[in-house]
């Protein structure tokens, strides 16, 4: 084997370089993973745009410690391991959880390790390089599943986004009599349709500003879909719930007419889940949760104990994923796949092959 790949480095906001950088070795229980392919993430592009969430106000305030390599949406093969590794082979297609937690914070040992206080995900850390690369090392710390033979390449590229989904549908706590609103049918969002759909709420309505997304979401089994552009969303869903409004409203876009859009269509005593991510701060009017309606507010955070059951309901096909996978690019050309992702209305999932 060479002892160099290709990679693509995060240095700075809109200064993305694909270069060559060494293999990484492994030992103990480190894994060296060959990347069969790794999606790009809206948090990507908010990074390749300069996202403050990631790059902070200074370089002593980014999270991220760049130079990098992004990704965090991988799988592969295992093709080197340290002699500490069990129960993985040579061979084996296996994924690792985002986050790869310290095992020692109060959150970690309290089984929160999705909000481990270290933080270290892949695609952001000297730690834990990520799958924009030929090859990638597993740290000695990742949370690792061996994927079935029968899973395809669509699914086994879709678990990091779809176990994010996951969680934020089980943060939500889905009531059979519940009306669950999900706004935003992207990837992740139409994950939480499929998520929810197995729940079995009295209602479930999805929102979005694209009819591909709207039609996929009725595909996946929501009951209804409204694109706030053109349609009375408030007006609509008040006539579904006798005046009251949604029990429950999951934000999944990331902008911010979403989040008052919410709060207005939570019913009074109604939750409202947060799991879009916002390359700015956001405006909204506080007064709703408290001195109006006494909502609840929860924020989902990645996908803790979600990717086994999301690796079973794939390969059962109760996760629908086809369609998903949209387009895949070589990672010779990320700057056209990034492109795509961001501005093509087509784009569901965008995904880089080494």
């Amino acid at each position: 084997m060479s002892k160099m790949m290709k990679a693509l480095l995060m240095y700075a906001p809109y200064d993305f370089r694909y270069e060559e950088v060494p293999i990484p070795t492994v030992s103990g229980k480190e894994l060296l993973i060959k990347v069969h392919g790794c999606g790009i993430c809206a948090g990507d592009i908010k990074a390749y745009h300069g996202g403050k969430r990631v790059w902070g106000e200074s370089k002593e305030t980014a999270y991220i410690e760049a130079p990098v390599i992004g990704g965090h949406e991988f799988f592969g093969e295992v093709v080197e391991k340290g002699e500490d590794v069990k129960n993985i082979r040579i061979g084996d297609l296996v994924t690792a959880e985002q986050i790869v937690p310290c095992g020692k914070c109060r959150f970690c040992l309290e089984g929160n390790y999705n909000v481990c206080q270290r933080h270290y995900i892949y695609g952001f850390k000297k730690e834990t390089q990520g799958g924009f690369a030929e090859y990638m090392k597993f740290n000695e710390n990742s949370i690792n599943h061996v994927l079935p033979k029968n899973i395809s390449f669509e699914q086994a590229v879709l678990i990091e986004p779809y176990a994010c989904g996951m969680h934020a549908v089980a943060r939500a706590g889905i009531e059979h009599n519940s009306v669950v609103v999900i706004s935003g049918l992207g990837a992740i969002g139409l994950s939480m349709v499929c998520a929810a759909r197995l729940l079995q709420p009295k209602l479930l309505i999805g929102l979005d500003l694209r009819k591909n997304r709207m039609d996929k979401a009725l595909s996946f089994g929501a009951d209804l879909v409204f694109n706030p552009l053109t349609d009375n969303v408030e007006e609509e869903i008040r006539k579904l719930t006798n005046g009251l409004g949604c029990d429950i409203y999951i934000e999944a876009t990331g902008h911010e007419k979403s989040v008052s859009q919410g709060l207005n269509l939570t019913r009074s005593l109604g939750r409202y889940v947060q799991f879009g991510v916002f390359p700015d701060k956001v405006l909204a009017d506080w007064n709703i949760i408290g001195d109006t309606k006494e909502l609840e507010i929860r924020g989902a955070h990645l996908g803790a104990y979600c990717y086994p059951a999301v690796i079973e309901g794939m390969t059962t096909g109760k996760l629908k994923t086809d369609g998903i996978v949209s387009h895949t690019f070589r990672l010779s050309e990320w700057e056209k796949a990034f492109k795509t992702a961001e501005s093509d209305p087509d784009a569901f999932k965008v995904v880089l092959i080494p």
